[in-house]
């Protein structure tokens, strides 16, 4: 292996300095309202990530946790489900250990769809094609760089015009309904 492979896959496992690419002109109009949660095990990069969001220009609104004292985090997830669902914020991220138990506790909320974002196919797709609002992340399982681009891949998707993937969308609210 090489010296700058493990380098970048040390760096990308637990740094913690802000990483902003973008320009000042990627920045202007960046006026998304965005809620962010997690329990205690998310505590860490739930806190890194509205840092780094709020200096993007997002408006980020905080559900918690706020100490990193032992939480539920489906307390947190009806909070963020909530405010995307009355339309006060127009997407949400949800961090715990893993992003799984994140995930499952969204997907409980009627009208709301969520999906672990691990990887950047996901991060973005998750919207385009299935019009995911709650993206998750497991703090024990990625950096926060890598979570961070990520983060930016899922808010800027938009979901697709494309009539086979509404149509799919349409049949999962469907499936909403009945239960």
């Amino acid at each position: 292996m090489s010296a700058s492979i493990v380098t970048s896959a040390v760096v990308g496992a637990g740094d913690s300095e802000p990483l902003d690419n973008r320009s000042n002109d990627q920045k202007e109009g960046v006026n998304m309202k965005i809620a962010i949660g997690g329990d205690h095990a998310g505590f860490e990069l739930k806190n890194y990530m509205k840092a780094e969001l709020e200096l993007e220009g997002y408006k980020v609104t905080d559900f918690g946790s706020f100490t990193p004292e032992p939480v539920d985090f489906p307390d947190i997830a009806k909070k963020i489900c909530a405010a995307i669902l009355s339309g006060d914020v127009e997407r949400g991220i949800m961090c715990c250990g893993t992003g799984v138990g994140a995930a499952i506790a969204c997907n409980k909320i009627r009208g709301i769809r969520a999906s672990v974002c691990h990887d950047i196919f996901s991060a973005h797709q998750c919207v385009e094609h299935d019009d995911v609002q709650v993206a998750t992340f497991g703090n024990q399982i990625i950096g926060k760089t890598t979570a961070m681009e990520l983060v930016r891949l899922f808010l800027s998707a938009k979901f697709s015009t494309s009539e086979e993937f509404r149509r799919r969308v349409a049949k999962l609210d469907e499936m909403d309904t009945l239960r």
